[in-house]
């Protein structure tokens, strides 16, 4: 079954919701932007999370994409930069429905089943993370390259990085590097492992309300360890550091085996931008004192101070707009940026920080 009013978001939205029997059906299709979620579509979603949990014949909700290789970029930076540009209220309006919409996916209490079977990266992320069942398909292929932008990552990836084996969600967070199935599913990022081919079955099975776990166990194919893990050591060596300088310290002066491993990720990292990379690092430090919520928070003030950055348009401008990929950042290395700057990033906004229900103020609320 599906509602007229759901189903023609298509066209306007780049988004599908639909219903099929027990099932609520979230499809991203945008492939003129990658599925990068746009602010409509976050509103969008949000309504039908909490349509999903008031209604009792709903037994499962599910996400996935209608794009080949694709679950979804990120959010829509090329939107929030020109709202950056034009209106600031409304690009910190697009941040706070972004938190909110992760925190309300976090809260929701039905099982929630996300296909992911392609690109992942950003708010892509964020609708995924808090899920009950993370299933990656083959080509699932992991990133945060904010940094690469003057962006840093956000929807609470920090925590999620905070978590992981010494030095590898810092490492993830400031290089951007892809991380596939077999990792993801060691780290917590997937629940499961299965075939892009079974998902229409699972699918399927789901609407007619299988319980869950029994539907995604029998297809899990575990697999072999992935190239991540089987680096964990060198990661740690040079990123389980006590700060973004000793990283680039370490990498600068490498042992003889991780040469030209160390060069390369040197060369990745002194092409981000200086503030984004200080930030992250930061952030990921911190999360890992945090509540989900609190991260979130976090998030939302670092990123409502850097949309009136000039590195965010600049990093926009160098991969998007002009595609040079010669970004000219505000500081010219790490060093040189202040303590005192990156500690500002995390202050409460006066009169406009995200303001969040606590999760007994939102199971309330259904």
């Amino acid at each position: 079954m599906t509602t007229g009013a759901e189903s023609s978001n298509r066209d306007t939205l780049g988004l599908v919701l639909d219903r099929t029997n027990a099932a609520a059906v979230a499809s991203l299709q945008r492939p003129e932007r990658r599925n990068a979620i746009s602010q409509a579509m976050q509103v969008a979603l949000a309504g039908w999370f909490r349509r999903s949990a008031r209604d009792p014949a709903i037994y499962a909700v599910t996400l996935g994409s209608a794009l080949d290789g694709v679950f979804s970029e990120g959010g829509d930076v090329l939107e929030l930069a020109e709202l950056g540009r034009t209106d600031l209220a409304a690009a910190r309006e697009v941040l706070a429905s972004e938190a909110s919409l992760c925190w309300q996916i976090e809260c929701f209490t039905k099982p929630t089943v996300s296909l992911i079977d392609g690109v992942v990266g950003g708010t892509g992320v964020g609708l995924t993370l808090y899920g009950t069942h993370r299933v990656a398909g083959e080509r699932y292929c992991f990133s945060t390259p904010e940094a690469a932008i003057g962006l840093v990552p956000r929807c609470g990836i920090a925590q999620a990085f905070a978590r992981m084996p010494e030095g590898i969600g810092v490492y993830l967070g400031l290089t951007g590097a892809d991380v596939g199935p077999a990792d993801a599913l060691a780290l917590g990022l997937v629940t499961h492992v299965i075939p892009q081919s079974e998902h229409a079955a699972i699918l399927s099975l789901l609407a007619d309300a299988d319980p869950v776990d029994p539907v995604l166990d029998a297809r899990h194919r575990e697999p072999e360890e992935g190239p991540l893990l089987a680096s964990a050591a060198r990661i740690s060596r040079y990123f389980h550091a006590p700060s973004l300088s000793d990283v680039l310290a370490r990498l600068e002066k490498p042992h003889a085996e991780d040469r030209d491993w160390a060069g390369a990720t040197a060369t990745v990292l002194r092409s981000r931008s200086p503030l984004a990379l200080a930030l992250t690092f930061r952030a990921i430090i911190s999360a890992a004192n945090l509540d989900i919520r609190e991260t979130l928070i976090q998030d939302f003030r670092m990123a409502s101070r850097l949309i009136e950055e000039a590195d965010f348009q600049e990093g926009v401008r160098a991969t998007w707009v002009d595609a040079d990929r010669q970004p000219r950042w505000r500081h010219r290395r790490v060093e040189d940026v202040p303590d005192a700057v990156v500690e500002a990033y995390f202050a409460p906004l006066s009169g406009e920080d995200l303001a969040l229900p606590l999760r007994r103020e939102m199971e309330a609320a259904r």
